[in-house]
């Protein structure tokens, strides 16, 4: 197939530089969100917030108060470095004999798992985990916001208010998950149009958007009533019922008592800096392990990578990813490393910086793309399938049970290089944000890359097992030299779908901040406060 694209097209987005703050986002418009939020006097925190529940409207398919997360956060004024984990949980009124194993061979959506009946693990109301979004958010707003929750939220209401926009992108997304989405009447009532996926209009003055008064109802009642009405008020009892009255397990009961956890930051020493990065059941033990490798084994030349770089690159992490499979799950509540099967995934990473220097990186997710394909009727949320993070087979570390954490692939992280510069990075694409973590890092640390040579260097893949993919804009040496060391495949970058991480980036240089977005995603933007 891809023959079939030209090889001659060039597409690039520059890097945005500011003295004050910057927000980096898949989506422009709620990097737009976020940056005004800064221009307004808002803290960093109160940026993540606001860009958050944008992000939850405009592109409901990748993440949203349906999903779960995590963020690195660097307060300037203290010198400090935390992390903050609202990742997911099985409901504790799940009941793993819901969901028996069919003997009929693997699942066919994201994890390799043997197949559930009814693919109750995969999507629909079975498929849901105890979100922990607006937990998170409830946490950093607590922690150090300045501004008030209910003026952060107010963007979220009025983008809802406009409707879902249709162009070709949301046409292409939502066409992915049509087939699933036309089984639950809310989400074909949210998303088709005569249980088909709406066509973006050719005409230059026409407009579709497919309204979303629920859920900016939901963001209005949220916005006043608080975060913990998601959890324990009106919201959860709408929640709960919506997904128990179409055969789900999650409660009130198991809603009631989730919060975010404020957790320390894994610091890795590199090359004279370091990196801190998501502790436990993340990539973040990983991450470590690579870097780890490489300081041994990478030997940085002048200028840009070499083919000894990109080879050292592709060592290290299919090394790291033998032992992350060897070891999975939360068996016991302290397991740092978790085997996700090798497959893609459906996230949103974003980074911001603000004119004081604080930092974040945040990343969110569904899971699947548009989750368990299952939206709330009453508040218009769509839904995670985070219990399909879980081997359905009894007896393994990762095996499905109550109450247990979920495994993920990301790895927000925060960086201090050797030369004083700061950054933000993260990247969505499942088991392909590692490997684009690991090499941006490196570009910035090992290169002293700025952000706009390091967006648009090219990059490699290598978590799918013993295959290793080579973006086709790589130098002919270090190609050749990937073919003759590996089982080397090449691709091109391209919107959907993604063959490489979509990364959204910032760095802070003394007094100055940089932010710069994957190319080739067609909302993405960094965005500048004023």
């Amino acid at each position: 197939m891809r023959d079939q694209f030209s090889s001659n097209q060039s597409i690039r987005k520059p890097a945005v530089t500011a003295k004050g703050g910057i927000v980096a986002a898949q989506s422009g418009k709620a990097a737009q969100v976020g940056a005004e939020v800064l221009a307004a006097g808002g803290d960093c925190v109160d940026a993540v917030i606001a860009t958050t529940f944008a992000l939850g409207v405009l592109e409901p398919w990748m993440s949203g108060a349906g999903g779960g997360g995590a963020m690195v956060l660097y307060r300037a004024r203290e010198d400090r470095y935390e992390v903050i984990d609202y990742g997911m949980r099985a409901p504790l009124s799940l009941r793993p004999e819901d969901y028996p194993l069919t003997g009929d061979g693997a699942a066919s959506d994201i994890f390799p798992w043997p197949r559930v009946k009814g693919d109750r693990n995969i999507h629909g109301p079975g498929s849901i985990a105890v979100p922990g979004v607006v937990a998170g958010m409830e946490e950093a707003h607590r922690r150090h916001a300045k501004m008030p929750w209910k003026e952060l939220l107010g963007p979220s209401v009025r983008l809802a208010g406009e409707g879902l926009a249709v162009d070709w992108w949301t046409t292409l997304m939502i066409s992915s998950s049509a087939v699933d989405l036309r089984r639950y009447p809310a989400s074909a009532a949210a998303y088709l149009v005569d249980g088909l996926p709406p066509n973006a209009p050719w005409g230059i003055k026409s407009h579709v958007r497919l309204p979303q008064d629920r859920l900016k109802a939901t963001m209005a009642h949220l916005a006043s009533a608080g975060p913990r009405d998601f959890y324990e008020g009106d919201l959860a009892k709408s929640l709960a019922a919506d997904i128990q009255d179409a055969g789900g397990a999650l409660s009130v009961e198991d809603l009631k008592p989730f919060r975010a956890h404020l957790r320390e930051p894994m610091a890795i020493p590199y090359r004279g800096g370091k990196v801190y990065a998501t502790p436990e059941l993340t990539a973040g033990p990983t991450l470590s392990r690579t870097l780890g490798l490489l300081q041994q084994n990478l030997k940085p030349a002048r200028g840009t990578p070499d083919a000894a770089a990109y080879i050292a690159y592709a060592s290290a992490l299919q090394a790291a990813y033998r032992e992350r499979l060897k070891d999975m799950g939360d068996q016991d509540g302290r397991r740092a490393l978790g085997a996700e099967a090798l497959a893609p995934a459906c996230t949103t990473h974003f980074s911001a910086v603000d004119r004081d220097g604080n930092m974040a990186a945040v990343t969110q997710t569904l899971l699947s793309t548009f989750g368990s394909r299952f939206v709330s009727g009453q508040t218009g949320i769509t839904m995670n399938n985070g219990i399909m993070w879980f081997d359905p087979t009894p007896g393994t570390p990762n095996s499905l049970a109550p109450g247990k954490r979920c495994l993920t692939n990301y790895t927000p992280v925060l960086a201090q290089a050797a030369d004083g510069r700061r950054a933000a990075i993260g990247a969505s694409g499942g088991r392909r944000i590692l490997p684009a973590v690991t090499q941006l890092l490196s570009f910035v640390m090992d290169y002293g890359m700025d952000l706009d040579t390091t967006i648009h260097q090219p990059r490699i893949d290598a978590s799918e097992g013993a295959v290793v993919i080579g973006d086709v804009r790589l130098p002919q040496a270090a190609r050749e030299a990937l073919g003759a060391q590996f089982d080397y495949e090449e691709a091109r970058i391209q919107t959907l779908p993604m063959k490489f991480a979509c990364p959204s980036v910032v760095l802070r240089d003394g007094s100055s901040n940089s932010g710069a977005v994957e190319p080739f995603q067609p909302w993405s933007e960094a965005v500048a406060e004023g």
